[in-house]
């Protein structure tokens, strides 16, 4: 039966806690009432009754919470009272607990190699790795070979773009040249009718000579002229196959880029170097994940172990031992836990004291004062009382 149950009870009779008739001068005094009225009379009860509801069950969560505190208090005076045998398997129980859990925050808080994100991705592939990285060194390869193909094409091409332009150049001279030889000729015969017409001379010998001359001179710039047009459709068959090659390798880098785009999209990587470290980081991570889940079901054995250690020696919350294996290891720390668990036991005591002697004894007191005071409405603050007792018990 809780303190609101017991209050009928203890209402006009005689109460233990009489003697704290001051306990209550902490809260402000309630003034200018009608305890002949009704509704006034009948709020200023309930506002008893509610604040004793209130107070009774801040103890119970106040009770609860210091009987914990005190069997924590038990379970250390036990611990410690262990015979050294016992004592000495629990520490070293509590000690590879302890390490392994180090072990398991170490590896949580490290920097992983890889995100988890990465991770899954090369599990995924596992088995296609090797495969993979092969294919994009191919690819990759490859495609440097393509580019260099493409780089001496391109300087092939234009070499002969030069040599078509330096053709076309001698192809222009030597038509200039024959229109200066022909016009040389026209002159020279031009002259040597004059000589033989106007001045009699014999110019048989400036014919020949001028013949000869424009002969040979002729004949060299038509031969130039022949080679040079010659030269002229190597150079231009030379450009037109450097075009076919172009075309055919830039097909062939379009299908190896396409091929490339490919193999990154799949593999989630931007070339094969990425991949092998990634497969590298991945090897190293997945051993660390296999040692930590090892280490976790070491831990979850060795916890296993310590429960049962801790129940064997009588200690009410093993459990939560297993999160201060430092106490049982270190008697230093167990008592500054001890001081921390006694100051929280004063603390909880001097809130149960308030809330039993204060808030509900004085409200217990503010309603008996109030029967004895007007005996004519005793019947009546008791019927408010029992029905509020009722409702409270059912809430």
């Amino acid at each position: 039966m809780g303190w609101f149950q017991k209050f009928t009870a203890k209402l006009f009779g005689k109460d233990p806690d009489d003697g704290l008739e001051n306990a209550w001068e902490g809260e402000e005094a309630v003034h200018q009432i009608d305890y002949n009225d009704k509704e006034q009379r009948d709020d200023y009860v309930k506002n008893c009754l509610e604040r004793m509801a209130d107070a009774t069950r801040e103890l119970e969560n106040l009770t609860f919470e210091y009987d914990m505190v005190t069997s924590y208090l038990k379970d250390m005076e036990e611990i410690e009272a262990l015979p050294p045998e016992e004592s000495e398997q629990l520490k070293e129980c509590a000690k590879q607990v302890a390490l392994l859990q180090d072990s398991k925050t170490s590896f949580m808080e490290r920097p992983h190699r890889i995100t988890d994100e990465k991770y899954q991705q090369i599990e995924r592939i596992v088995d296609e790795v090797e495969e993979g990285y092969r294919k994009l060194s191919e690819a990759e390869e490859y495609q440097e070979a393509i580019r260099q193909d493409l780089s001496r094409l391109e300087g092939e091409k234009h070499a002969y773009l030069y040599r078509k332009n330096e053709v076309m150049g001698v192809i222009a001279d030597t038509r200039g040249m024959a229109v200066i030889c022909v016009a040389a000729l026209g002159l020279c015969i031009l002259l040597l009718l004059f000589l033989q017409f106007f001045l009699d001379m014999d110019t048989k010998i400036g014919y020949l000579v001028t013949a000869g001359a424009a002969a040979l001179t002729i004949t060299i710039v038509y031969v130039r002229h022949l080679d040079a047009r010659r030269e002229l459709r190597r150079v231009e068959n030379g450009i037109n196959k450097i075009i076919l090659l172009q075309n055919k390798v830039k097909i062939r880098y379009v299908n190896n880029t396409n091929l490339l785009d490919y193999l990154y999209l799949k593999y989630g990587v931007s070339s094969a170097k990425e991949l092998t470290e990634l497969w590298e980081n991945y090897k190293i991570e997945k051993e660390e994940r296999e040692k930590y889940r090892r280490a976790e079901l070491e831990l979850d054995y060795n916890q296993q172990e310590l429960l049962q250690m801790l129940k064997r020696y009588q200690i009410k919350d093993p459990a939560i031992w297993l999160h201060q294996t430092e106490a049982i290891l270190d008697p230093k720390e167990m008592v500054e836990i001890r001081h921390n668990l006694i100051i929280r036991r004063q603390s909880l005591r001097r809130r149960m004291d308030y809330n039993r002697e204060v808030v509900a004894g004085g409200s217990q007191k503010e309603i008996k004062e109030l029967v004895e005071r007007y005996p004519q409405y005793a019947k009546e603050i008791m019927a408010a009382v029992e029905e509020y007792e009722k409702k409270f018990a059912k809430g």
